[in-house]
């Protein structure tokens, strides 16, 4: 079964490999590692230092990006009383009367 491409390529070519698998993309992590390492030897003091802001500085930066802020799409938003699709709305069940 053949498809259609959508960018307009022939059947036959190849797709050059996305940046971080290209040449480029490997020298520019392998760099970013050692500077990383680097740094981190060098630095050790002032890193540990910092790590306690920067584990309160994660907090609010997960819950805007990560949650989408407040409300994150949720139906109230949106018009009214519609319930998501990701969030089933779940119905209290009826107490029942036992019989004597």
């Amino acid at each position: 079964m053949e498809h259609e491409s959508s960018q307009g390529q022939q059947p036959g070519q190849m797709t050059p490999p996305p940046f971080w698998r290209s040449r480029y993309g490997i020298g520019l992590i392998v760099f970013g590692a050692v500077a990383a390492y680097f740094l981190l030897t060098e630095h050790r003091a002032h890193f540990f230092g910092a790590l306690p802001f920067l584990l309160l500085l994660a907090c609010p930066l997960m819950h805007v990006f990560m949650h989408g802020g407040h409300g994150g799409g949720h139906a109230g938003h949106h018009g009214g009383n519609k319930p998501d699709s990701n969030h089933p709305v779940v119905q209290p069940e009826s107490p029942t009367r036992e019989q004597p």
